[in-house]
């Protein structure tokens, strides 16, 4: 009898308790968020899953070639077919910005606008393959 009692007062001071918790409980708000997010990228998806948009630190490399890229970093905008419709990047060599045209044809088409250090220049290009090099 005196166990079953026992249980009956743990049970209710458990009630009691669990009702204070409650109680004082309050729903997430804005204010509960952090104030900064940080990471190494970000990448945001579609309803299936396809990457849509980017943000990436791409390290400092050497192309086959030769050509030295510094570190640099790259916002993508990437069209339903999963090609790159913006790209803008920075670097210690300057920025740029990348428009393309029609994604859905391999010919490239689009404005690439280039702020580096060896100079500035606007290129334009058409699916043709007519282009137009505008430099200072």
């Amino acid at each position: 009898m005196k166990t079953q009692r026992f249980a009956i007062v743990v049970t209710l001071i458990n009630l009691v308790i669990l009702a204070l918790t409650w109680a004082q409980g309050h729903p997430a708000s804005a204010q509960d968020t952090a104030p900064v997010l940080r990471g190494r990228g970000l990448q945001i998806v579609d309803d299936r899953g396809k990457l849509r948009a980017e943000i990436v630190v791409v390290p400092a490399a050497t192309a086959r070639d030769g050509q030295k890229y510094p570190n640099t970093v790259l916002l993508r905008l990437i069209d339903p077919n999963g090609r790159p419709g913006v790209k803008l990047d920075t670097s210690a060599d300057g920025s740029g910005l990348l428009l393309t045209g029609d994604s859905e044809r391999k010919e490239w088409s689009g404005v690439q606008l280039s702020a580096r250090v060896t100079g500035s220049s606007v290129k334009l290009l058409n699916r043709d393959g007519r282009q137009q090099l505008i430099q200072p």
